[in-house]
């Protein structure tokens, strides 16, 4: 099989792309990378990386870009079918619609977790025994403001499937009163979010039920309509669905100490707590793209360059 990628210098005197199927049916991840922004149709690339600094967006700033282009060529071909569904699925999000994309996310993620390299991640990585809570996520109501709080810090605020039940209620309940104008999203502890509970992945061996449920039970499907009303406050890690959810938010402010990370395409996964819909929106989907495939961390100051956060301020204190 064709290896699904392309490496573009657009440094060359004639770059080009060849033409042998329409972009939007093309496999192929296509990553160009040159010295200075060129002027490219950057609709017909998934990564674009330049030397040059605070490149403007869809450009990624990297001290090398044709080094960082051969590590994600590296990740392409260890993780090929999570990094083509991943490109696949923003690919498809410029013509959908933010709820149709929650759909197309969860469909790729419920094939991938068939997959062998899932499979093969779930065997080989070591992963603690569940520490669940009677009560993982917290409601504080002060007038017409409702905080909510994640509430399992020994681990980091992981979600699991009880946080993310409580977490939809907590919205649902937002949803429901029209009387709460501000909704402020916090993680108590060291981080806002550590990403999907690890203890409880692999633990459905029904993909098609669990497509079911990750659409019947999405905080991000409830944070859609509620979004201008919200909040989300960051410090610490945020990883996964520390900040697919978070970037939802209408505002987003983090703390200097933020870390944010996209881990999953490593597990032979992509986003699945609705990323695909949420970031892109905020950072376009070739930087949305990189940070997957990459799984690299991105700081608090390059998020607040990028759109990904709207303000880096000392941590809230109560």
């Amino acid at each position: 099989m064709q290896a699904p990628l392309r490496l573009v210098d657009l440094d060359s005197p004639r770059p080009s792309l060849p033409k042998d199927a329409p972009f939007g049916a093309n496999p192929a991840i296509v990553i160009g990378y040159a010295a200075e922004p060129v002027d490219v149709p950057a609709e017909e690339y998934d990564v674009l990386l330049t030397a040059a600094p605070d490149a403007p967006c869809p450009w990624v700033t990297h001290a090398d870009p044709r080094t960082a282009a051969d590590r994600l060529a590296r990740v392409v071909a260890e993780r090929s079918e999570s990094a083509v569904a991943l490109i696949q699925v923003l690919r498809m999000g410029r013509n959908l619609g933010p709820e149709e994309r929650l759909v197309a996310e969860s469909l790729a993620y419920s094939v991938l977790q068939s997959g062998a390299a899932f499979r093969h991640w779930l065997a080989t990585t070591p992963r603690s025994a569940a520490r669940p809570s009677s009560q993982p996520v917290r409601l504080a109501r002060c007038g017409e403001r409702l905080t909510i709080t994640l509430d399992r810090p020994w681990v980091r605020n992981a979600v699991d499937a009880a946080t993310r039940d409580a977490l939809c209620e907590a919205l649902t309940v937002v949803l429901a009163d029209p009387s709460v104008t501000r909704v402020d999203l916090r993680g108590n502890g060291p981080a806002f979010c550590s990403g999907g509970d690890l203890s409880e992945f692999g633990t459905s061996h029904d993909p098609a039920r669990a497509h079911l449920l990750r659409l019947d039970r999405s905080p991000a499907a409830r944070l859609l309509p509620c979004a201008e009303r919200v909040t989300a406050h960051l410090h610490g890690a945020c990883v996964g669905a520390g900040i697919e959810l978070a970037a939802f938010a209408a505002r987003v402010v983090a703390t200097p100490d933020t870390r944010i990370r996209l881990p999953e395409i490593g597990m032979g996964l992509i986003p699945g707590a609705g990323g695909t819909a949420s970031i892109p929106r905020r950072i376009g989907r070739h930087r949305t793209a990189y940070l997957a495939l990459s799984g690299g961390t991105l700081a608090a100051g390059q998020a607040l360059s990028w759109g990904l956060v709207d303000e880096v301020a000392p941590a809230h204190r109560t």
